[in-house]
């Protein structure tokens, strides 16, 4: 049970290091049979069920996980056995989040660079004009 100073994430975090050393289905990001923490639940009771909830959609939600459901057929259960298949549905959802996922970050990547480039420029701008006092004060600050 977590206690109030616990952090949930780090706690699913934990959770899914020690699924992946236990059960190679999370450690080769394989696709997952559907009801599989209900599998994990049976297996072993101390899990906390809101702490694998979270720990299975960090897993879920992962760029492996989600490159390997975009290609898969079937689903494997706990023990690695063939499960029901991938429908047409959850491997084109996959897709599309590995779309938006890498549009979001190209985005991000551009601003990014845009934001470098305009502080480069002001710099450039700055320097410039600090230039330009420095030769005003050369000329003029020797007339007094």
């Amino acid at each position: 049970m977590n206690t109030p100073t616990e952090n949930p994430v780090q706690n699913a975090r934990a959770l899914l290091k020690t699924l992946q050393e236990s059960f190679s289905v999370f450690r080769d990001y394989s696709p997952l049979a559907i009801g599989i923490d209900k599998q994990l639940l049976a297996r072993r009771s101390d899990i906390d069920r809101k702490t694998l909830r979270i720990a299975l959609g960090m897993h879920t939600h992962s760029l492996r996980y989600l490159k390997t459901m975009e290609k898969a057929t079937h689903r494997l259960d706990l023990d690695g056995q063939t499960g029901e298949e991938v429908t047409p549905d959850h491997r084109s959802h996959a897709s599309e989040v590995l779309r938006e996922r890498f549009k979001k970050d190209a985005e991000r990547r551009r601003a990014q660079r845009e934001a470098e480039a305009a502080a480069r420029q002001a710099e450039a701008a700055e320097r410039q004009r600090s230039e330009k006092l420095n030769q005003l004060m050369a000329k003029f600050g020797k007339a007094r």
